[in-house]
């Protein structure tokens, strides 16, 4: 596929490993996790308390009330990883505002928002008492209606919601959007509130992991012994334009984006299925115009769930069979981060080809049949990658899967 080649100029994080890049990166590195345990679900009547932590935003001396009011939970944080995303990328608002520069984030809820507003409907029986600021938090758009008005972006400007690939989707769209010539910059990501009513349901049909005695230990991809997901959240943000404005402006570039891929399994709403991954992966390597030899990396969808995890190792060995990538799930220090998974994995990947280095696979005491045929990290190794493939799968079938390589200037377009 011809067109404007796609790079990364800036990136931001905020999660259960920490505030910034530096922090993650030495999270990741040091093989730290952040989920813990968390009281407050258990005693409301949560099957499962353990959750990645994430750490409350002090925003106030950045954000004013009127700016404060609309936004919901996941905002903060994706407001946290935007600002570092664009500080790194060398722009600001001033710049935003004078040239055209769109956004596109992930996000598939704002459940504490709308349940404090039916609340407060059911408790006092007057809508007025909600506030102003309710209908703008409630909003699945919340993130990017949100930030593009905060830092007065003019480009293309939604929210997308394709459960958890969700993240991984929007920088995929954009990333097409500016292949094609259609925008020069996107702000891409993805954000996830971690309140319990975001994940009452999931725990309501088994899902999460219950080895609450040690959470640390909880979340295991690839192991025979995993029970569920943790959950958690938090945002992720990458500034992603054409080469050719990234040039102009004099940027760093950081990596470049070449090949995307997704599809619909077109089958059961929660299952994952084997021929969709595949599909996904192989159209992410037609784009990149790589064989599969070429990947260095994979960083695994692997949510430490039973079926899952066997599904997306039996899809990564039909596709790269005894090429053998080294392969990690850094939901093994995470948890799963759901809506924003798809971005912030992404930014681990990138810190890990940056700093040179492969996050390790936590808790991975013995694979399954199907894991124990790829190349797992076990241990942190210190490694020069010079391309990953990040997948993400999301409820109702959809697959996303990005490939990233480190840039060479002497590439043809």
């Amino acid at each position: 596929m011809n067109g404007q080649r796609v790079v990364i100029t800036g990136m931001g994080i905020w999660s259960c490993l920490g505030r910034d890049l530096a922090e993650v990166s030495d999270a990741l590195r040091n093989g730290r996790s952040g989920i813990v345990l968390d009281q407050e679900r258990k005693d409301m009547g949560f099957r499962s308390g353990l959750t990645g932590r994430v750490w409350v935003p002090d925003v106030k001396d950045r954000l004013n009330r009127r700016q404060r009011i609309g936004m919901a939970q996941q905002v903060f944080y994706a407001f946290e990883a935007t600002e570092q995303a664009m500080k790194q990328a060398g722009i600001d608002t001033a710049w935003c505002e004078r040239n055209e520069v769109g956004i596109i984030f992930g996000n598939d809820s704002s459940a504490l928002a709308v349940t404090e507003s039916v609340d407060t409907i059911r408790a006092k029986k007057d809508t007025t008492l909600l506030g102003s600021g309710a209908i703008f938090q409630g909003m699945n758009c919340t993130v990017t209606m949100n930030l593009s008005t905060v830092f007065k972006l003019k480009g293309v400007n939604f929210t997308l919601s394709g459960a958890c690939a969700s993240g991984s989707h929007a920088i995929g769209i954009g990333y097409l959007l500016i292949k094609q010539g259609l925008q020069k910059m996107v702000l891409c990501g993805g954000a996830q509130e971690v309140n319990p009513f975001a994940f009452g349901s999931f725990d309501g049909i088994g899902a999460f992991s219950v080895r609450e005695g040690d959470p640390t230990g909880a979340s295991r991809p690839f192991d025979k012994d995993r029970d569920g997901l943790v959950p958690s959240g938090g945002a992720a943000a990458l500034v992603i334009e054409s080469l050719e404005s990234a040039r102009a402006r004099g940027a760093t570039i950081l990596a470049e984006i070449t090949g995307y891929g997704f599809s619909s399994n077109g089958a059961h709403i929660s299952d994952p299925d084997l021929d969709g991954q595949v599909r996904a992966l192989h159209m992410a390597l037609g784009m990149a115009g790589i064989p599969a030899e070429k990947v260095d990396y994979i960083n695994a969808h692997a949510t430490s769930t039973p079926v899952g995890d066997r599904i997306e190792a039996q899809a990564l060995h039909a596709v790269f069979g005894q090429r053998r990538p080294w392969v990690s799930s850094t939901k093994s220090m995470t948890g799963h981060e759901c809506w924003m998974a798809g971005a912030s994995e992404v930014v681990y990947s990138m810190l890990m080809l940056l700093d040179g280095f492969l996050a390790p696979n936590l808790n991975l005491q013995a694979p399954d049949e199907d894991s124990a045929k790829l190349n797992l990290v076990r241990e942190t190794r210190n490694e020069t990658i010079d391309t990953f493939l990040s997948n993400s799968f999301g409820f109702g079938g959809t697959n996303s899967t990005l490939i990233i390589q480190r840039f060479q200037d002497s590439q043809t377009a």
